[in-house]
């Protein structure tokens, strides 16, 4: 049995120019596509990062995932972060942003999972689309009409989160699934990367840079000249080859059930 989804990929990681130590991790290989932005201070980040992407380590190699695999490879993580915290005198914590392939009768899907406020974009017919939605302070400000888009950018309140794995938060994580498309091509960065670079320019280098590893490398260094102010992570993941059946019709995006639950209140945030 042919795969239900095939893809190429390519991912870049930087520390930055302020900082010595990167507290990013990221993970980019089949079928799970994820980054991890840590903090907590010096070395708290970086290894609070490091545990998540070592329990989604584990289903590397396995065709697809379902969601059920996903809740239990965060579920551990939470678990190893918040012992990172209880047995030192840190407030460890990180983000995770990211897809791994799934499966639906037969055929090929993304199940996009989001925690915090590194991002997941979707390019499809020239149309870069955000799909994960920021647990951010700013964010929350944006959707109440307090700020606009321009003025969150500029906020000094821009890198406070309101959910994260540890850092005493408890906030769910939100989930997306949906039909993959052959020539989708799918971002998963670190903050670094969008504090720093438009979106525009994001889709512009997407576009027009085919191989997934070169553009991974370029994002991260248009990052980095434009300030590098924090660590940056990037992955490219385009899908090459998508299964479907003879004569059906693959489900669109209004046909599959998007998480709508509430946002879980600031209590004055994390990071």
């Amino acid at each position: 049995m042919r795969p239900s989804l095939i893809v190429a990929t390519g991912s870049a990681t930087h520390p930055g120019l302020r900082r010595t130590l990167n507290e990013d991790a990221h993970l980019a290989l089949a079928p799970v596509f994820v980054v991890a932005d840590g903090m907590g201070g010096h070395e708290a980040g970086d290894r609070a990062s490091a545990a998540v992407i070592a329990e989604f380590s584990g289903c590397v190699g396995r065709p697809s995932l379902e969601l059920e695999d996903v809740s239990r490879a965060l579920a551990r993580a939470r678990e190893a972060v918040e012992e990172l915290s209880t047995s030192g005198d840190v407030r460890a914590g990180t983000t995770l942003s990211g897809v791994v392939v799934a499966a639906v009768d037969g055929m090929g899907y993304w199940l996009a999972v989001n925690i915090g406020d590194s991002r997941t974009y979707r390019l499809a017919d020239g149309e870069l689309e955000q799909i994960s939605v920021d647990h951010s302070v700013v964010q929350e400000l944006i959707e109440s009409g307090e700020l606009t888009v321009e003025e969150a950018m500029a906020d000094r309140r821009r890198n406070i989160i309101t959910r994260a794995i540890g850092a005493s938060s408890t906030g769910d994580a939100d989930y997306w699934l949906f039909p993959a498309e052959l020539g989708d091509r799918i971002l998963v960065c670190s903050d670094g990367l969008t504090s720093e670079v438009p979106d525009a320019r994001i889709r512009e280098i997407l576009m027009t840079v085919t191989d997934p590893q070169t553009a991974s490398e370029l994002l991260v260094d248009e990052a980095v000249a434009a300030g590098g102010r924090d660590n940056i992570t990037v992955i490219v993941v385009d899908a090459v080859s998508v299964a479907s059946r003879p004569g059906t019709l693959l489900a669109t995006d209004s046909d599959i059930d998007m998480d709508t639950r509430p946002r879980e209140a600031a209590a004055g945030g994390v990071r």
